[in-house]
């Protein structure tokens, strides 16, 4: 076994190797790559090395200097006007946490750096603007003050700040109490994870999660989140607070919409499990879906009365694969080197991209955080990137978006869509940061209350 992995090894190299020698940087041209075997996906691939390395700096060297949290964006040209360079991002943020455990496992940052790194965030984190328990989406990064993300949206967000309680938990596993600073980082943690008011966010007791408040407008964003997105996490914390938790009935009736978030429909020939909340008529939606809530939360394994969350999000990213490589509006470049639909910037600025929401835009991050569902279609657009469209990738690894079919690629990066290719290729790799959470205690209780069957740690 041990020997028929060094063969596969050698064959990826040389693979890789005759792909140099045939590099096209044409950014109107996709090659595609030859169909590799499965073995050759392999875990200690020099390319994951790399990209790991790269998208980690984002939150380690391009971090805000005082609270050294995530800034929310960073760019590398003046054509899209950006937020005020000291914003910072809670929900990024998380997700930076978490990459920066896989760089000190990695080797890419020393251990203590990264403690004194994580015991300044805290600290903050501890100071920053808060609306019962809860962090705003943004904030000053040399104030702790909130940056309103829009009009009305002022004060708390539960869905960013499930993004960043994910990431201080991982890191109050990884380090576990074992010195001194080590001890007063979990104790300092574990005050902020006390402290965020999930049942609060019920609006008086309904039996639904809300996504805002605000001190000036109450709950005038009026968005209950029920159906399924990129929140399952947060109902998972929301269960498992040991201070402030929410009924069984909340995530049923709230969330599952008393057994309606159920679909038996299929698209590609793939089950899409679960129906999507904004769109009733959408069979699938952006990719981070799959990405965001299962940082931590591992799917693999992961089943509750309503879906088995591994062919959840497993076939959402083959779906995505699907429609690039059938490509029914015949957009340049898609193909099974080339995929991958989600949130990003665009030729129309901000955008929702999806199988059903496409407008020739493909997003790195789709494919690239999907490793741990399609490791062998997410390999092929990792190659293709680096190796035949290396103008499309930069410092802080592969630009946010690009279109072939209109010449186009934003050269620019967005703490929400670099944080989880690192994560989710390390999950792939190793499963370190699903470890991690999953051991934690309080996790497994909310967990059991929702009546979750799931991969004891």
């Amino acid at each position: 076994m041990k020997q028929s992995k060094h063969i596969a090894y050698f064959v990826l190299i040389v693979l890789l190797l005759v792909s140099c020698n045939n590099t096209n940087n044409s950014k109107g041209k996709t090659a595609q790559v030859e169909s590799l075997p499965e073995e050759v996906v392999v875990f200690d691939s020099p390319l994951l090395d790399t990209i790991q390395k790269q998208t980690i700096n984002y939150f380690w060297e391009g971090a805000e200097p005082n609270s050294g949290l995530a800034r929310e964006r960073l760019h590398m040209d003046d054509i899209y006007p950006t937020s005020p360079k000291n914003t910072v991002t809670t929900g990024g943020s998380g997700f930076g946490l978490m990459a920066i455990i896989v760089g000190v496992e990695r080797g890419f940052i020393p251990k203590e750096e990264a403690l004194n790194r994580y015991l300044k965030i805290v600290d903050f984190l501890d100071k920053a603007d808060r609306f019962h328990g809860a962090w705003p989406h943004w904030l000053n990064g040399e104030t702790g003050k909130v940056i309103p993300f829009g009009k009305k949206d002022n004060g708390g967000d539960l869905v960013e700040t499930a993004f960043l309680i994910q990431g201080l938990l991982t890191v109050a596993e990884y380090y576990n109490g074992n010195t001194d600073k080590e001890k007063q980082l979990v104790a300092k943690i574990d005050r902020l994870w006390r402290s965020v008011e999930w049942d609060w966010y019920t609006k008086n007791g309904e039996d639904v999660l809300y996504w805002h408040w605000s001190p000036n407008y109450g709950w005038d964003m009026n968005f209950p989140v029920g159906g399924y997105n990129e929140c399952l996490i947060m109902y998972v914390l929301a269960a498992a607070s040991p201070t402030h938790s929410i009924t069984k009935s909340v995530y049923e009736k709230g969330w599952a919409k008393d057994g309606e978030i159920v679909s038996d429909k299929k698209f590609y020939d793939e089950a899409v499990v679960l129906n999507y909340y904004e769109h009733n008529d959408y069979l699938t939606g952006p990719l981070f879906w799959a990405h965001y809530s299962y940082l931590g939360l591992n799917p693999n394994g992961l089943s509750d009365q309503y879906a088995d969350y591994w062919k959840l999000t497993q076939n959402q990213a083959k779906i995505h694969y699907k429609y690039a490589v059938d490509n029914p509006k015949n957009f340049k470049g898609y193909g099974d080197s080339l995929w991958g639909f989600t949130s990003s910037y665009s030729v129309k600025g901000y955008y929702g991209h999806s199988p059903e929401n496409d407008i020739g835009v493909v997003s790195p991050t789709a494919a690239l955080s999907s490793f741990p569902y399609t490791p062998k279609e997410s390999m092929h657009v990792l190659e293709n990137m680096y190796k035949n469209h290396d103008s499309l990738v930069g410092k802080y690894g592969p630009y946010d978006a690009v279109s072939f079919e209109h010449n186009w690629y934003a050269s620019r990066y967005l703490a929400i869509d670099q944080g989880p290719i690192p994560v989710m290729i390390e999950n792939y790799r190793t499963g370190l940061l699903w470890d991690l959470f999953m051991k934690n205690k309080d996790v497994q209780s909310g967990l059991d209350k929702l009546g979750f069957k799931y991969k004891k740690h």
